[in-house]
């Protein structure tokens, strides 16, 4: 059994930790210089934790990756395990960022966890030597690991390497200038009208040459606002001139929220995400990392949408993210301390928050997309307990950034 029984929980991790550190967890979103030794505690806690989740020895993951979780949407009570190298990277990457925010112990074994990570990427490469990766490992292709019938459809339906994973992973291997140069020109050659035209998008936006999620010839054209943030965010990060399709990206990305259009119908314009706290997530991360007009007039109206939905949710983890991306944007927000998780570790371990959905309709014309959508045919919510200590971890690190910003601040 992958989990404990929640009852067992609020035990094991007294008997981890002391007492204490239960009430640090509960006090996570509240003023962090009030609680400054549980803190400290709570993030080694999480790390220690982090490094129990990595796999060492297994007969189903691969030494060194972070297990998830697929839960199909329709049988949401059955998980099956699902090997990528997305949450694994995922979780390298933010470790890279977070890691100089740590004591020297602690960045130590955020590096020991790193380097574990980063075994596992060659089995997701490109079998050619390019360099790109694939949501599923590539020396022995699959599709939806251990998922019954779907695997007869191993061979000739396997997925093509997609933009997120390649540019997740090469962002935390921290590749080289020239390879980042050469990766940005494939990603325009697979930009929409390069190989065909986009059929699931706003009428107005069929022309646009922006990115798409996949470099397949044969992958109908994909446009993903979370994707998108990925790819501009490697653009910026690698200090890379801007092309046409990072221009049309951002004109697309732009207008889906000027609309609105990633509230009322987030599932549409972000196939592979699906919710609004993820979608804001992901923009604040992008925006933080370097400003961009265009999305820097929109800003008031993110930060409002997202104390909202930080007022709304009840789940522990959108609270988080909600809440991280709200600091990255230098907002200090203390709305949340009325929020009780009174469950928050089943959550941390075993919630129903999903970062990542895999979309089978994403792959359908746009009339169809919506309906399959809706009805839930195909779609697989993704878990990953590695990635959730992981987001905490750094919402405490922009806790003390935060407030170590505003001391400094005459």
């Amino acid at each position: 059994m992958r989990l404990l029984p929640t009852y067992f929980l609020p035990l094991v991790f007294i008997r981890r930790r002391q007492q204490v550190m239960a009430v640090a967890v509960l006090l996570i979103f509240f003023q962090v210089q009030s609680i400054a030794q549980p803190t400290d505690n709570l993030k080694q806690w999480l790390l220690d934790e982090l490094q129990h989740e990595q796999v060492k020895e297994s007969s189903v993951f691969p030494a060194g990756s972070f297990p998830s979780w697929r839960r199909y949407a329709l049988n949401g009570n059955v998980e099956k395990a699902d090997i990528n190298p997305f949450f694994t990277g995922l979780i390298d990457f933010t470790l890279l960022n977070v890691s100089p925010y740590l004591n020297a112990s602690q960045q130590q074994q955020v590096q020991q966890i790193r380097d574990k990570c980063q075994q596992i990427y060659p089995k997701f490469a490109n079998r050619s030597g390019r360099p790109t990766y694939n949501f599923w490992t590539t020396d022995t292709p699959r599709i939806f690991p251990n998922g019954g019938w779907l695997n007869w459809f191993n061979k000739k339906q396997a997925l093509p390497d997609d933009a997120d994973d390649t540019v997740i992973l090469l962002m935390a291997q921290k590749r080289s200038d020239s390879l980042a140069r050469w990766v940005h020109q494939l990603l325009r050659e697979y930009a929409n009208g390069r190989q065909q035209m986009i059929r699931n998008t706003y009428s107005q936006f069929r022309q646009l040459p922006a990115y798409s999620t996949w470099f397949g010839k044969k992958m109908p054209v994909d446009f993903d606002i979370c994707v998108m943030t990925n790819i501009l965010y490697f653009v910026q990060q690698y200090e890379l001139s801007w092309n046409d399709a990072d221009s049309a990206s951002l004109q697309w990305m732009e207008q889906i929220i000027a609309n609105d259009d990633y509230i009322k119908n987030p599932a549409y314009v972000s196939p592979h995400y699906q919710r609004v706290p993820v979608i804001l997530y992901h923009l604040a991360r992008l925006m933080e990392l370097k400003p961009i007009p265009a999305l820097e007039k929109h800003k008031a109206k993110l930060v409002q949408e997202a104390i909202k939905q930080l007022t709304q949710t009840k789940d522990f983890l959108d609270a988080v993210i909600l809440h991280t991306a709200l600091l990255r944007w230098g907002i200090e927000y203390n709305g949340q301390q009325t929020i009780q998780f009174k469950d928050w570790l089943t959550q941390l371990k075993d919630g129903p928050f999903a970062f990542f959905v895999a979309n089978m309709s994403s792959m359908l014309p746009g009339s169809l997309k919506s309906s399959f959508d809706k009805a839930a045919l195909g779609k697989f919510y993704y878990l990953c307990p590695g990635y959730h200590y992981t987001l905490v971890l750094e919402n405490l690190i922009w806790q003390e950034k935060i407030k170590k910003t505003k001391q400094l601040s005459p």
